[in-house]
């Protein structure tokens, strides 16, 4: 019995292979249509992004003699969401953008700019790689947030901008930081001074404000005899700043340690 229900379900399976392909290959519209939504509804029930994937090849012969026609909506929006949910995000971002665009009165418009601003989200890099895609995807999810402040998908918006938000500010710090462990102390004293105007409320703030510090306290005891007065004194400043916010901290410790030594060098030069 067991053996008979095998050959059933194969049977059915190369049936079924074969009518898509026959399908694939005529050149009638309408029944390629109709499979290309039945792949997609069953995409949806499944969960499963082979039928998206049978979708979209029958969805890319028929999107032109749609083109202009009302059920071309429909279709456009299919096309796009097959894409989307088969994890295809590189196109599935330009396709709900254009759909957006060439519908900007349908009722799924709200949705076609969220999920083309959570294409450019989902293929977002690390945040060491360059960082292009992020922005678009920040600027798409606020231009989301601007046009629907009441929108069905707000709150995920704003969630996914300040995870992207971080992931910028880390790739600036990164970079910042690189300045610093390489001994470019002029690089990175003057890279930490940006990025901390850029990003005020960073989560990196206290490191922005140590590194900055420590640069500029390396650089100053590093330096030629006749630099070193003026570079202390500088460095000086820099722990001032950074010990009126930050005090019993593991970066507060190290930090108090150059201040006395600090300290030292200056009343020795005093002296002297």
């Amino acid at each position: 019995m067991k053996s008979i229900l095998l050959l059933l379900l194969i049977v059915i399976s190369f049936s079924s292979c074969s009518d898509y392909q026959k399908v694939l290959k005529d050149d009638e519209i309408a029944p390629k249509y109709e499979l290309a939504k039945s792949m997609y509804d069953k995409g949806l029930e499944k969960g499963k992004s082979k039928y998206f994937t049978k979708a979209i090849r029958l969805f890319d012969q028929i999107l032109p003699q749609y083109k202009g026609k009302p059920s071309g909506e429909t279709v456009s929006y299919m096309n796009a969401n097959s894409h989307y949910l088969s994890g295809d995000y590189f196109l599935s971002g330009y396709l709900f953008e254009r759909f957006s665009k060439s519908y900007p009165n349908s009722e799924k418009a709200e949705e076609a700019h969220y999920k083309s601003a959570v294409s450019y989200y989902e293929v977002s890099p690390i945040f060491s790689k360059d960082q292009e895609d992020t922005q678009t995807a920040m600027t798409k999810l606020q231009f989301y947030i601007n046009t629907y402040p009441d929108g069905e998908f707000f709150e995920e918006s704003n969630s996914k901008i300040q995870e992207l938000s971080l992931k910028i500010e880390k790739k600036y710090y990164e970079i910042s930081k690189l300045y610093n462990h390489t001994e470019r102390y002029k690089a990175a004293i003057e890279s930490f001074d940006n990025y901390i105007l850029k990003f005020p409320g960073t989560k990196f703030r206290e490191q922005a404000f140590f590194y900055k510090f420590e640069s500029a306290y390396l650089l100053a005891i590093n330096s030629i005899t006749m630099l070193v007065p003026e570079r202390i004194a500088e460095a000086q400043t820099y722990y001032e700043d950074y010990s009126k916010y930050y005090t019993g901290t593991k970066l507060s410790e190290q930090a108090l340690i150059y201040a006395k030594d600090i300290e030292e060098r200056t009343n020795t030069q005093t002296e002297l």
